[in-house]
């Protein structure tokens, strides 16, 4: 288990380093170590990390919201890599219920951050208190509101529990978009097709639109609501919602 020096002696390690050589570093230092897997940036992690290590978990949200063209996409890069890719889902009971009391479109009134929850984090940590690092493909440019302070790597403040502390990389950190489809061209990598119907950030089909003409990459995602709340509660811990 890695202590408070470890992780800063690391993070001054891989400060400004390129994604392979974090990606390298985060693959040896831990053999339970997962990609989170849903866009673009996830699946250049997975081209990357594929040819450093073939055993590599990879898991990604089927929150039963989902665009056809991502169910479609989760199978493609399945079958390319020829890798499992676990499917984490919410809890029947709990959305059963929350449907029930709420409807399906409840967050075009009150918000996305209840749904999210049930759909997105809960799922989530279910499967995280399992591993001890995960990888994921934050970049600083896709929220300057909320991911200007995250590293490299970092002891994650969400899903961390008492006695395990949960290890956060980020490889993808630095990139601009443009890098991360330079890439994906260069190596021929499979995409969302969504992505060439004006989709840049792709989530759920109700909470996810294209994007316009020099809008932010977020732009497109929860539209109906403030700049400042593009986030799911992944990466961003939510206010304290009763469970």
């Amino acid at each position: 288990m890695m202590n408070t020096s470890d992780i800063e002696t690391l993070r001054q390690e891989l400060a400004g380093k390129n994604p392979r050589y974090i990606l390298k570093k985060a693959l040896t230092l831990f053999d339970n170590i997962a990609i989170s897997f849903s866009g673009a940036e996830d699946v250049v992690l997975i081209d990357i990390a594929h040819s450093i290590r073939k055993d590599i978990q990879v898991f990604t949200l089927d929150t039963g919201r989902l665009h056809p063209e991502t169910y479609r996409f989760i199978e493609t890069v399945r079958k390319h890599y020829q890798m499992d890719i676990e499917l984490l889902t919410p809890d029947r009971t709990v959305l059963d219920e929350f449907v029930k009391r709420k409807g399906l479109f409840s967050f075009y009134e009150d918000g996305h951050e209840e749904c999210c929850k049930i759909r997105k984090v809960e799922p989530l940590r279910r499967k995280l208190v399992h591993v001890d690092a995960w990888i994921t493909g934050q970049r600083h440019d896709q929220s300057p509101a909320t991911r200007q302070d995250i590293t490299e790597v970092q002891v994650d403040g969400v899903f961390s529990a008492p006695g395990h502390p949960l290890i956060k990389f980020n490889p993808l950190l630095n990139w601009k978009s443009a890098q991360v489809w330079d890439y994906i061209e260069a190596h021929q990598v499979p995409y969302n097709p969504l992505h060439s119907k004006g989709f840049v950030s792709i989530g759920c089909e109700p909470c996810t639109r294209p994007i316009l003409p020099h809008e932010h990459e977020r732009a497109g995602r929860w539209w109906w609501e403030e700049s400042t709340k593009k986030e799911c509660g992944l990466h961003v811990e939510h206010s304290k919602t009763p469970s």
